[in-house]
């Protein structure tokens, strides 16, 4: 197939365009590498660097290009950020989806896979989340995911254009030894214990131990980005049967204190530690429940233990201290 990955130069997106390219298939990176990394994008996609926020130019990429499919990264995705900068993402983010999705059906493209959040979720009220839990974001960038959601929802029945929502949890680890998490700043947990182990931190700061979980820390789902970038090709697939939303996580739930314990296992290196304050807003514990794209896809996480998924972070992190700078 013909797929344009918006954001394929992004630490998901371009995991996902190595699993894309490697099938066989044609695809075009459209990118502002505002937070992308030129080098993360695999050959032979073809790269092209501009902004969804021009519609002209969104128009005249898709003209030129002709995709059949759209894969939809390209978002800003800080939730603190978005609690400060809320037009950011209620401007921005839904802009340029909506950009996206006006030239989409302008020019005849039929299917659109949407990178969306467990941020959906808010504050749940029962554990593991299913797809069938309140929607109430927690933040601004929740809030435009889901927005997006909705556009999407009415495109398809007014227009036909088949989508697949797909709401992650946590994404941890790396396709190495190409293509792994740099962000600046980083604010994800994995990347940071291990800059701590690569001496680039003094310590990792917990922030708060008196949450209602066995160890007192926060519990969270990480997933491979390996087995994040299957779903999608899963996803794609699917569509031939009518759009679909699915929630995407390991199905199992990590406390911090336990990925700080399995880091130090990983790496051999000592990682010190201590407690902060807890950060407003933050659920005690965060878990998907995968059942529904397990049953409808067969999908199944194959890096589904705490330490394969440290493993291929430490590996990239190792080779790539600085990140993509290097290579760039």
């Amino acid at each position: 197939m013909r797929i344009l990955v918006t954001g394929g130069a992004g630490y998901i997106g371009s995991a996902v365009v190595q699993e894309l390219v490697e099938a066989g298939n044609e695809v075009t990176v459209l990118d502002n590498l505002s937070q992308g990394h030129r080098a993360a994008v695999p050959e032979p996609a073809t790269f092209v660097q501009g902004d969804l926020r021009d519609r002209s130019f969104v128009e005249q990429v898709l003209a030129d290009r002709r995709p059949e499919a759209i894969m939809h990264f390209a978002s800003h995705t800080l939730v603190g950020e978005s609690m400060e900068d809320p037009f950011l993402y209620l401007d921005d983010n839904v802009r340029c989806g909506v950009n996206l999705m006006r030239a989409a059906v302008n020019n005849d493209v039929d299917r659109f896979i949407l990178s969306s959040t467990a941020n959906l979720f808010g504050t749940p009220d029962r554990i593991p989340i299913d797809e069938e839990a309140p929607v109430e974001p927690g933040s601004p960038y929740g809030e435009s995911k889901f927005m997006l959601e909705r556009v999407l929802h009415w495109l398809d029945e007014i227009h036909g254009l088949r989508y697949a929502s797909l709401r992650y949890f946590n994404a941890a680890g790396a396709a190495a030894p190409h293509r792994g998490e740099d962000h600046d700043p980083e604010t994800h947990l994995i990347p940071i214990v291990l800059q701590v182990a690569l001496g680039q931190r003094e310590k990792i700061v917990i922030f708060g131990d008196e949450y209602d979980t066995p160890d007192g820390t926060c519990v969270r789902d990480f997933i491979h980005v390996l087995d994040l970038a299957q779903a999608h090709i899963l996803a794609l697939r699917a569509l031939e049967d009518g759009s679909r939303v699915y929630n995407l996580g390991n199905g199992k739930g990590f406390s911090v204190r336990e990925v700080i314990d399995a880091a130090r296992r990983v790496t051999g290196r000592d990682i010190p530690a201590e407690v902060g304050d807890p950060r407003p807003g933050d659920p005690a514990v965060l878990i998907a429940s995968n059942e529904k794209i397990r049953n409808e896809l067969g999908w199944t996480p194959e890096y589904d233990s705490l330490e394969a998924i440290i493993e291929s972070a430490w590996q990239w992190h190792r080779r790539h201290p600085n990140g993509y700078e290097s290579s760039e």
